[in-house]
């Protein structure tokens, strides 16, 4: 199931044209190329990691679970992470990417 962070929802309330416009925005980026809904998951997922963000990591992480991608891929792209960003992050991200695998089992 998809839960909807708290925050986020808040956010929501709190600022309705502001929400509005940022889900517009990605809207039109998603449909801005040709990569189909579980690689752009995967890309999201890593940008997350190489920014550090455990909250954008959780969300991807669930986004690309509803994209079809496996666990392995998600590893992996933590992994790939590795030689940029180092093992201590590297490592952050497969416990934040393990945060949410394991409550979806």
């Amino acid at each position: 199931m998809h839960q909807i962070p708290k925050r986020y929802t808040k956010f929501t309330e709190d600022y309705p044209q502001v929400a509005k416009a940022y889900e517009e925005l990605g809207e039109a980026v998603h449909s801005a190329g040709p990569l189909d809904e579980k690689t752009r998951a995967l890309i999201k997922l890593a940008v997350s990691t190489g920014a550090r963000l455990e909250g954008a990591v959780h969300s991807h992480v669930r986004k690309a679970i509803k994209a079809g991608a496996t666990a392995e891929e998600m590893h992996q792209v933590a992994l790939l992470s590795l030689p940029t960003i180092g093992l201590p992050s590297m490592m952050a991200a497969l416990s934040w990417i393990d945060d949410i695998i394991d409550i979806k089992k």
